[in-house]
Parts: structure tokens; sequence; C-alpha cells
């Protein structure tokens, strides 16, 4: 690399890294690093395990389990008096706005634990008029009042008039059975019936009132043959996945020898695609230039919701025809001028092929990553689910009066009767709301959801970054052996991860807390944008969308940075800001190689990607639709063939991505490691390149031999 003259180059770019005798790979004699984030680490670590003790002591998980009443008792819990009434009624249904008002426990009506659904259509006043007539009938109609109430001659027993015909469907609530029938929405055979007030209402009402259930009636019945296809096609699924996870292997170790071929061939085949695409329109333009119409100009004829009518002009072709003859002469301009960058990233590529092969256990080691995020997400989960359910049950007035100055305050189930409440909101009730509490614990229970979240982010940041710096570690010490693989050091995997964990604690912990903030941020303007939809104030959403665009940048820079920074630790172990610096501006320096080796890589990876998914996914369906002769018999009864065939697609697609980012990281490493090794050595006998004979040949370098080594050579031709 040419210098530039004056000061420029050391004071923009920084300082190109100058040679070093005693240099042999990753530094082994190495100190610890960020010594005091490493700390803080670990005290949050510990502040987290007392968090979750802590939830786990006031939280109680039966609360999310099970349906709660409007007293606050579970409802089929074991060892209460609502041991077997597992199934939670709403009175009337019709003052519930919507199936998420029923989930969540905040519909302003009387919610009980029975043993099992209604099978019958009626009102209160149907049962009081059958109980004059039938006293048996009342027998039935007890079991959905309130507990104790045995008159029923008095006031309804529940606060509505409403108990249509039910059956257990989501959660272990009941919902109305609604049948259709030649078009005709019906309950229990009805069409309509009488409110208790003197109305005739429709069940259409019925159905408004608890939105979402006809598909939620079918969501369960595709759910349980979904669970069926499941257990009868496990086996063959996981058959499918091994396949995939062979097929990613052979993929990457053949990709020494098919990585300039893949790439050429698709670049090739987009190049001579737009060559057909400009001589298609090309053809389509002098076809209709001169037809009446055809010359009308596209700002003539407006916006047009039927796109085909602009098929029709003249210049739209046209349009499409220089678009299609720019973007192929950039494509041709850029392989003509970066044609070496481009041959020197698909050497990369090989070289990264061939250090898997020297070091096969990395591709093991996501699994241990894999165990150790599921660890972290089952701990914030639970930990969640314990806070969510900490605090004693708090009830609400619920009244269906508009004007009620009461609603939705705090109150006593015991003494609300004898209250003025009752009198001047007829018909209100004092329901369990949720649960929480007044003490200092349950007033910062979101805020210490809020920690859950971002110490969950951090957890997660920092094992994907002990990961990347474990097997930068391994792959930097194939890099630079000098006599591959001869002088590879034994176990270069376990030695990287110990030097990591050992030494590095607080670098790596550092950079995760960076992106875990972003991350937080992020999460929180989502919140907001999600809560906000609804306003009108333009400019606030415009402000919005700028700060999600704006992070969302942020957020794939830090992580970019980072994940170079934590090749410079493996590397040099100096610490995070250090070892971010020296990485940026080594990139800076060369950042055309960059820009050109990672669109290659993307591209290389993704296309492998969908190769591995796509020839999986086919076998699969040729499988499951019995379609392979062979093996036709063998094939299980399914229920919808696409549930194991999207299983299937789906993990191999997931364990592809698995396998090419322990490439991707090989490649990135391999690459730094190429820019140091420019930067740091001439060729010499003192001072050798250590990159493979392909980059050497790419670039016009070699080795200078040693008066041995030539002596050597000359005595083996002879």
């Amino acid at each position: 690399m040419t210098r530039p003259k004056g000061g420029y180059y050391k004071a923009e770019l920084g300082e190109p890294h100058k040679f070093d005798p005693t240099f042999r790979g990753p530094v082994h004699h190495r100190g610890c690093t960020d010594v005091l984030c490493c700390v803080i680490f670990v005290i949050v670590i510990l502040g987290y395990i007392v968090l979750g003790t802590v939830a786990w002591m006031h939280g109680d998980p039966r609360k999310v389990v099970y349906p709660t009443d409007s007293y606050g008792q579970f409802c089929g819990q074991q060892g209460t008096p609502n041991a077997n009434k597992a199934i939670l009624f709403y009175f009337n249904i019709l003052q519930c706005a919507n199936p998420t008002v029923l989930i969540n426990l905040q519909c302003p009506t009387t919610q009980l634990c029975v043993s099992k659904c209604p099978d019958r259509f009626a009102t209160y006043i149907d049962m009081q008029y059958n109980y004059r007539r039938n006293k048996s009938y009342w027998e039935y109609y007890k079991q959905f009042c309130k507990p104790g109430f045995n008159n029923p001659d008095k006031v309804p027993c529940g606060d509505g008039r409403v108990s249509a015909r039910t059956k257990t469907l989501f959660k272990g609530r009941c919902f109305p059975d609604f049948i259709t029938r030649n078009g005709i929405l019906t309950v229990a055979n009805q069409t309509s019936f009488k409110d208790g007030h003197g109305k005739i209402r429709s069940v259409v009402d019925l159905r408004d009132a608890a939105n979402g259930i006809t598909s939620l009636l079918d969501a369960k019945e595709v759910g349980i043959k979904i669970f069926e296809d499941y257990a009868s096609s496990w086996f063959w699924i996981l058959i499918g996945l091994v396949i995939s996870m062979l097929i990613s292997l052979i993929f990457i170790l053949l990709l020494r020898f098919t990585a300039g071929f893949l790439f050429w061939m698709v670049i090739f085949g987009v190049i001579a695609a737009l060559g057909y695409g400009i001589w298609h329109c090309y053809w389509e333009y002098s076809s209709l230039k001169g037809k009446p119409d055809s010359d009308i100009t596209i700002s003539d004829i407006g916006f047009q919701t039927d796109f085909r009518v602009y098929l029709q002009l003249s210049q739209t072709w046209l349009i499409f025809m220089i678009s299609l003859a720019v973007i192929e002469a950039i494509i041709i301009l850029v392989l003509i001028f970066l044609r070496n960058r481009v041959r020197i990233a698909i050497a990369l590529l090989k070289e990264g092929s061939k250090a898997i092969g020297c070091i096969m256990s990395t591709l093991f080691y996501p699994i241990i990553t894999f165990l150790l995020l599921a660890i972290c997400i089952a701990y914030w989960a639970v930990t969640a689910v314990f806070l969510a359910s900490s605090g004693d049950a708090v009830y609400k007035v619920m009244s269906t009066l508009p004007n009620c100055k009461y609603t939705n305050l705090t109150c006593d189930p015991e003494t609300f009767s004898q209250s003025n409440v009752t009198k001047l909101c007829p018909g209100s009730q004092c329901t369990f709301a949720f649960y929480g509490g007044e003490s200092l614990y349950h007033r910062y229970i979101f805020v210490l959801q809020l920690c859950n979240l971002l110490v969950f982010l951090w957890l997660v940041n920092f094992t994907i970054a002990l990961g990347q710096c474990t097997l930068a570690g391994a792959f930097a010490s194939y890099y630079w052996a000098l006599r591959k693989p001869a002088d590879i050091p034994p176990c270069p995997l376990a030695s990287s991860f110990g030097r990591a964990l050992r030494y590095h604690t607080g670098s790596l912990a550092f950079g995760a807390l960076i992106l875990s903030i972003v991350q937080f941020i992020r999460i929180i303007l989502e919140y907001l944008d999600h809560k906000l939809k609804g306003a009108h104030n333009a400019f606030t959403r415009f402000l919005l969308c700028c700060l999600k665009c704006c992070f969302w940048c942020l957020e794939h820079f830090i992580k970019f940075m980072n994940r170079n920074a934590y090749i410079m630790i493996s590397i040099y172990g100096k610490n995070f800001c250090a070892s971010a610096r020296d990485a940026f501006f080594l990139l800076m320096r060369n950042v055309m190689r960059v820009a050109v080796l990672d669109k290659v890589t993307d591209f290389l990876l993704f296309l492998g990607k969908l190769l591995i998914s796509g020839s999986v996914g086919v076998l699969a369906f040729f499988f499951f639709t019995r379609q392979i002769p062979v093996i036709q018999e063998e094939v299980p009864s399914l229920n919808y063939y696409w549930v194991p065939l999207l299983t299937v697609i789906f993990g191999s697609y997931m364990i592809a991505h698995g396998f090419f980012n322990v490439y991707a990281m090989c490649v990135d490493t391999l690459f730094l490691c190429f820019l140091l090794d420019l930067e740091k050595n001439n060729g010499s006998v003192s001072r050798p390149y250590y990159m493979g004979s392909s980059l050497r040949a790419i670039l016009n370098k070699k080795n200078h031999k040693r008066p041995e080594e030539k002596k050597k050579g000359r005595q083996q031709k002879k």
C-alpha cells in the first residue's frame, strides 16, 4: 500500500503495523483486559441470580397457568374448592368487547369456575320462567351462579342475563359454540334471543362480542392435526435434518474447489439474464413504438391500480431498458476494475475451507453456544413469569355504566356490597383484576422486568461474543502457522476458549454491553411505536421512524465493529477499545477489499443456504408426497404434508446458518490476518508471508527461500 504524503495517513487512518520478530500468531503471554467491566459483569450476574430468587419467592406461576375467577381463586387447582372446576365461565359474554379482553381477565362481568361449559342456550329470565313450571330446571342452572346463591326468585345470580350454549375452547375458558348453517350464524339452532332487558338480540351480537371465535375454533382443530403429524413424522424429520447437516459439512469442505466456479457461474448468469432483459425491453419498445396510444407518457395517465396499463406504453419499456443497461454496465465495470480484489476474496474463501478442514472441531462449537443461549433464554423466561405473577389479588370496580366515577378503583369484595358504590352505580361489580401490591417490590415490578430484559440481552450478546472470540483465536492459530498444518498448535479451539474466558471476559462483556444498550433502546422504540400507532401527530411518527432507522444502522455497525474487535483481541490480547480502534483503522486502510470480500462472502454463503435448504426440501417433498417408489410404504399417514416439509426446510436452513456462521467467522479472521500479514512482512527470509500460495500468486508475492532450503530443493530435483 502506498502511503500518502504528509501526516494524513497516520492521523486519519492510523499507523500500519510494524514487523515484530517475536510474533508467531495469537499472543500466549497476555494479561487480563477491562478488569473493571469484568467485575461489574460478575456483580450483575450475581444480582441477576438474586433477582430470580426474589421473583421465585414472591411469584406464583399458577396465576399464569390457571384461569382465575372474579374472587381471585384458581380454576382446577388441586386442594381448593375449585379442584374439579377447571374451566372459566363468563356469565354475560355480551359485556366483553373481544377475546383479548377475555384472556386478560378484564371483562366487566361475573367470572366463575365451572366443571363444564353450558350445553344449552338460556337466559336468567328463561330460567325463572321455567323454574315456576319445573323445579328441576334450577338444579342445572345454579351451577353457573355465584357461590352461595340459592334463591332463583331474587335478583339475577350474576351481573348479566345471557348464558349461551358454549364449549371449552382456549386456555380453559368457555366461548360460544357458533355454527353456520346455510350461511346463517346460529347458537343452539337459534338466531336470536331475549337479553333479559326486554330486547331481542341477534346471535351476531354474541359473535361481535367474542370477535375471532370462529377462527379460534378452527385453530384448535388444526393444532391437533399438526400435533398428530409431528408425532407420526418426527423420525423422518430428524433424518432430514441429519442429511442437511452432512450436506452443509460437505459443502464447506468442497468450497476450496468450488468457490470460484460458483461465484463466476452466478455472475455470468446474472450478466446473461440482464442482457436478455435489455433485448426483451428493446423488442417490446420497438413493437409498441408508433402504435396508437402507446406514445402517451406515464405522467399523462397518472397512477393506475392496474399495472398492466403501464406495460402498454413504449416509455415504460424504454425506462426498463435503460435501468437494466445501467445495472449491467455497473456490474461489468466493477468486475473489470475490481477483478483482483474479487480473486482475493475467492482465494480467502478457499483458504477458509482449508482452515476448517484442519480444525474440524470448530464446526461443533455452535452446539456450546446453543446450549448457553438456551440457558439464558430459559432463565429469562422463568424470571419474567415469576415477576409477572408476583403480588396479591387486586380487585377493581367494574361497571357497565359509562358515567360511573368509581370504575377501575380498587375495592374489597367482602365489604363491597355494603358500600355506596352499588347504589351510585347499579350493577357494578368488585371484580378481580390482576395480581399486584403496594409494597416497594410490587411498585417496581415493571422496572425489574426492564432490568431482566437488559441483563438477558447482555448475557446473550456475551455468549455470542465468547463464541466469536474463541473461533477467531483458533483460525488465527491456523493462519500464523508458517507450515500448515504442521505448525498449528495442538488443541487450538480449546486453547482459544481458555484464553478468551480467562483474560478477556471484561472486554467481551464491554462490547456486549454496548450492543445490548442499543438493542434495549430499539425495543423501547418498537414498544412506543406500537403504542402510538393510532396517533395523528405526523411529526411524532416521523421522529420515531427516524430514530428507529438510526438505531437499526447503529446496531449493525456495532455488530460489525465488535466482530472485528474480538478478532484483534484473540490475536494480540489488548483491551476492547484498543482492539476496536486497531481493527477499524486496519479496515479503513483497505476499505475496497473489505467491501468486496463482505459482499462476495455474503453472496456465496446465502447461495449455499438456499442450495442446502432447497435440495433437502425437494427431497422431503417427494418423500412426504409418496413420489419415491422405493420407500413409498414407509411414509407415515399425514393430515398436512406441509407440516413436516416446512419443518425440514426451516430446520435445514437454520443448520446451514449455524455451520456457515463458523465459516464466515473463519473468513473474517483470515482476512484481518491477511491484511496484517501484508503490513508486517515483505516476503524476505526474515519476514516471510504467512498467507497461502494462492494468495501470494494473485498479489505477485513470493517468499524468498533460505540457502539450505534452496540447496535441498536442487537436491530433490536431481
